[in-house]
């Protein structure tokens, strides 16, 4: 029997020079990996809706979804995801994180952090946009 790709909406945040990441807790699938707020869409759920939607559910924060990063399918033991990559902002900035999960890295850190692997096409990505230009 042939499953679909789960979809899965991830809210890449960029927020002062900063973004948004946080840790898969014990117990889930690649705990201990460093990790976008995200998650699995509710049956018809634009990719972009979700991506929101997880943010806040995950982080307390609200964002708003500007544009798709990047989208793939990857096949993990576990199953095939359909990962969509949304860039956002914040909605108000006066809120803060109500997640300890969840903090502001650098993008010097960002690069030092481990992602699944699944994460690759988009960090390299963001390492493109912030390769230093001569």
């Amino acid at each position: 029997m042939h499953r679909s790709p789960l979809r899965i909406g991830i809210a890449v945040v960029f927020h002062q020079d900063h973004y948004l990441v946080g840790l898969r807790p014990p117990g889930k699938p690649l705990a201990g990996y460093s990790e976008f707020p995200g998650g699995k869409c509710e049956g018809p759920e634009p990719s972009d809706v979700c991506a929101v939607r997880e943010c806040h559910e995950e982080t307390g924060l609200v964002v708003i979804a500007d544009t798709l990063l990047l989208q793939h399918r990857f096949r993990y033991a576990h199953g095939e995801l359909d990962l969509s990559f949304w860039e956002c902002r914040v909605f108000d900035d006066t809120k803060t994180i109500t997640s300890d999960a969840f903090r502001w890295v650098s993008p010097t850190e960002l690069f030092t952090l481990t992602f699944p692997e699944a994460n690759a096409p988009l960090i390299e990505l963001l390492r493109e946009r912030h390769r230093p230009t001569d």
